[in-house]
């Protein structure tokens, strides 16, 4: 069977609705993957990933305040979301994502957008803890600074937003749903800053 002949509407539709691209990146994708649907799926996660990386330079100064307080009353939460047009800040790709972003900084309270945010003495704090943990292990100094850095690693993937598995589909990053988000609506988006309360706590310390 050829790999034309593999490429069907409902793996296409499928396709789409997993990754938000069009009908003809999928359509090449599966050919390309031989109708594999989640080699498909890699290559076009990719594909957005290069996209994104081209717009990351463009000015984003539009966008949404988003907010959301749970059922409770109890968690607060506001986020600035930017876009380069008030015509993408108005889509429901864009609100939908917005608000995907409330929902996972109130499920995950996370202190920070992205690594790069975090303080420099916040993490040599980390450092030297984990460093104390890894010192009585016996292991040479180098696989020691290895560990170390792999508990830095998952420090981020705890506390920044954009390293956090997404609470919807943890196979994904949400910097992935950033990057899917970017792709389908064809302009740069930066996540600017956000806020988290929760009643009698202070989160953002």
């Amino acid at each position: 069977m050829s790999q034309e002949a593999q490429v069907n509407a409902k793996d296409v539709y499928q396709l789409r609705q997993q990754t938000g691209a069009g009908v003809m990146d999928c359509k090449k994708a599966l050919k390309e993957s031989g109708g594999d649907l989640e080699k498909a799926c890699e290559l076009l996660r990719k594909k957005g990933i290069e996209t994104a990386e081209k717009k990351q330079d463009r000015q984003a100064s539009d966008g949404l305040i988003g907010s959301y307080i749970h059922t409770d009353g109890k968690t607060g939460v506001l986020v600035e979301v930017n876009c380069e047009t008030d015509f993408v800040a108005r889509t429901e790709e864009f609100k939908s994502f917005v608000k995907e972003l409330t929902l996972q900084i109130a499920a995950q309270a996370p202190r920070w957008v992205e690594p790069e945010d975090v303080p420099e003495e916040i993490l040599e704090k980390e450092r030297d803890i984990y460093r104390e943990q890894v010192k009585s292990s016996g292991k040479p100094e180098a696989v020691q600074e290895k560990i170390v850095e792999g508990k830095i690693k998952k420090f981020f993937q705890d506390h920044c937003l954009l390293e956090q598995e997404y609470i919807r589909d943890s196979s994904k990053k949400v910097r992935d749903l950033l990057v899917e988000t970017i792709a389908k609506v064809g302009e740069n988006i930066v996540v600017r800053r956000f806020v988290r309360f929760k009643l009698g706590e202070d989160d953002n310390e």
